[in-house]
């Protein structure tokens, strides 16, 4: 197909996980209603985002996937004709755990998972005390409307991870989300991050010839000491934005993406004709202090 409607949730979540899943499912009919073929979900959508802290009983949150979300979204995508991009907490086994995105196609055939590879540890965001590292190593899934690769929130800062993914296949690269601005911080500031974190994800658009679907929560948690920063947004194969949400707004958009946009930008920027892999060895390297 030569054009896609890709949807995007932008939500804000409660502290009843349930209540969330329902909520998200409604926003996902209200998609497809709108024209929708392929949903994408922000990061942890059942839940608030539980790595502002380092709580045992957040673990209570995780749960096996395939399992009950993707059952229930199943039946959704099923029922609407539209692909689901679900990211969840997962529990692989016990006592280990993971960040993870389920891919569900329109006819509700559940595709597979990515686990999240790049695993953030900074104040208010303590994922490592939760996540294992991603081991499935970077995925597509050729859905019933378009190929795609999916990636989650901090793998959003390395462009290895998209260059890989795009080099599988991937004509979309979908990022579900959860970054905030600490609401003790001044406006030029969080203005400064918002651009640093959507001009590293235009930059993947336009060194790989791929749209680019980032996928954020939105909404004060933490006690108020944190603002999701929403701004969900997609860009074509240039980096130019074809939709951007608010900052502050839950908002369901369906946008078209024109996938032959692909061919047309990597034949006048031929970026991949001309990567020179027989020079790419040290990036394997942690940093390189020896020459």
């Amino acid at each position: 197909m030569s054009i896609v409607n890709v949807g995007l949730v932008q939500m804000s979540c409660s502290n009843e996980k349930q209540l969330n899943l329902q909520k998200a499912i409604q926003q996902i009919k209200v998609a497809a209603a709108k024209g929708a073929q392929i949903v994408c979900l922000q990061e942890l959508f059942t839940s608030l985002y539980f790595c502002d802290v380092e709580d045992y009983d957040n673990f209570l949150l995780a749960e096996a996937i395939p399992g009950p979300s993707t059952e229930a979204l199943s039946l959704v995508a099923k029922e609407h004709n539209v692909v689901i991009i679900a990211s969840l907490f997962e529990k692989r086994t016990q006592g280990l755990y993971h960040n993870t995105t389920a891919v569900i196609d329109a006819d509700g055939t559940y595709l597979g998972k990515y686990r999240k590879m790049h695993i953030p540890d900074d104040p208010a965001y303590f994922e490592k005390f939760y996540f294992t590292p991603g081991d499935l190593g970077y995925k597509t899934f050729k859905t019933k409307f378009a190929t795609i690769g999916v990636l989650i929130c901090w793998d959003q800062w390395y462009p290895e991870a998209a260059r890989i993914t795009s080099l599988m296949g991937a004509e979309i690269l979908f990022y579900p989300t959860a970054i905030g601005w600490a609401t003790s911080q001044d406006e030029a500031t969080n203005k400064e991050q918002f651009n640093a974190w959507q001009t590293m994800q235009r930059s993947h658009a336009i060194a790989n010839g791929v749209h680019v679907v980032s996928v954020n929560r939105v909404g004060f948690e933490q006690n108020g000491l944190m603002k999701f920063w929403g701004g969900s947004f997609v860009c074509n194969p240039f980096g130019t934005v074809l939709y951007q949400a608010t900052h502050d707004q839950e908002e369901v958009a369906v946008v078209p993406v024109e996938l032959s946009k692909s061919d047309s930008y990597r034949i006048h920027w031929p970026f991949l004709r001309d990567r020179r892999i027989d020079s790419y060895q040290p990036i394997t390297k942690r940093f390189i202090d020896e020459q």
